[in-house]
């Protein structure tokens, strides 16, 4: 439980009021996909971790999430909750706010048949995108983006 506490605090810390991004590092799709959030991100809500990732491990065991079963983002706000699947990319289009609010819409389908088709993308995303040999090192400048 030492550990628990330990990340708890970590988070408390280091990313206060804000929303953490759990990815898939190896993979293209959402390595794409966390750039374009963060080039969107003017608000400077969201932090970054590969799941790959030691933090990306210990923070999925603190909030009782199995990785290796996710294909998945998970959005986790400190906490409050986390999301997941269909939910989670929702979630972040919203706080990306004016024309991705739009996106929002898609709530009024069953969850059950938007994380079917999120799936779907998920289980064919190596093959359609390709993945990295290793998780992406972010620039200088991106740098503070990522715990």
């Amino acid at each position: 439980m030492e550990i628990h506490s330990e990340i708890a605090s970590f988070l408390a810390k280091t990313a206060e009021n804000k929303k953490i991004i759990l990815f898939d590092g190896v993979c293209n799709l959402c390595n794409s996909s966390v750039q374009f959030i963060i080039q969107h991100d003017k608000k400077d809500v969201f932090r970054f971790v590969a799941f790959q990732s030691e933090l990306g491990k210990e923070i999925c065991d603190y909030i009782n999430v199995d990785s290796s079963k996710i294909d998945s983002i998970i959005l986790y706000q400190p906490g409050v909750a986390y999301f997941y699947k269909s939910s989670a990319a929702i979630e972040i289009s919203n706080e990306l706010g004016g024309f991705f609010n739009l996106i929002s819409i898609l709530k009024i389908l069953p969850e059950k048949f938007r994380n079917y088709i999120y799936d779907y993308i998920a289980k064919n995303r190596y093959k359609w995108y390709g993945k990295k040999e290793s998780c992406m090192i972010p620039t200088p400048e991106l740098k503070a983006k990522f715990l």
